[in-house]
């Protein structure tokens, strides 16, 4: 897999402890999201996530990516390679820069990435929003994804399990 050919359009690559910064702030600007997914964000719960797997996975199926416009970050994304299963792509986390959302631009990415993936034969990608928030629930329904039936009781919160097939 190469993740430079995630997007057509935006330069993409691993994220790493470095970059722990612009991806706390980028995730600041979003606080409807931890609204619906306690707790607030912190440098040290986005270290955390850069690592944290899945059941049967390793981290060489992890990809912690960002996508820079220029040098500026404007998206960041945790993709499980074969989750829950070998044929499919799973997003863990997508947040956008709120300076891109409503432009088209955040759907564009995951077009290329939908696209790329099918390329590579993938079946479906999957993810989960929370339930009740109605913003995230708009805008994956708005890329084509749809609700598989699954929903999973998590501490905090509800996770509806959507899949868009490729």
């Amino acid at each position: 897999m190469k993740i430079e050919e995630f997007s057509k359009k935006y330069l993409v690559r691993i994220l790493n402890e470095k970059d722990v910064p612009i991806i706390y702030n980028l995730c600041c600007g979003n606080p409807i999201y931890y609204e619906f997914c306690p707790p607030f964000v912190t440098q040290t719960s986005i270290l955390e996530d850069m690592v944290v797997l899945p059941p049967g996975k390793d981290k060489k199926d992890k990809y912690y990516v960002g996508f820079f416009d220029s040098d500026k970050l404007i998206a960041v994304m945790d993709f499980i390679d074969g989750y829950p299963e070998k044929n499919i792509a799973f997003i863990g986390f997508f947040m956008a820069d709120t300076s891109i959302q409503g432009k088209g631009i955040s759907t564009e990415i995951i077009s290329d990435l939908c696209k790329y993936w099918g390329e590579l034969h993938y079946e479906s990608v999957r993810l989960a929003y929370v339930k009740g928030n109605e913003q995230s629930k708009g805008f994956w329904h708005k890329n084509n994804f749809v609700e598989n039936g699954i929903e999973t009781k998590k501490e905090n919160y509800t996770a509806v399990i959507t899949q868009r097939m490729l």
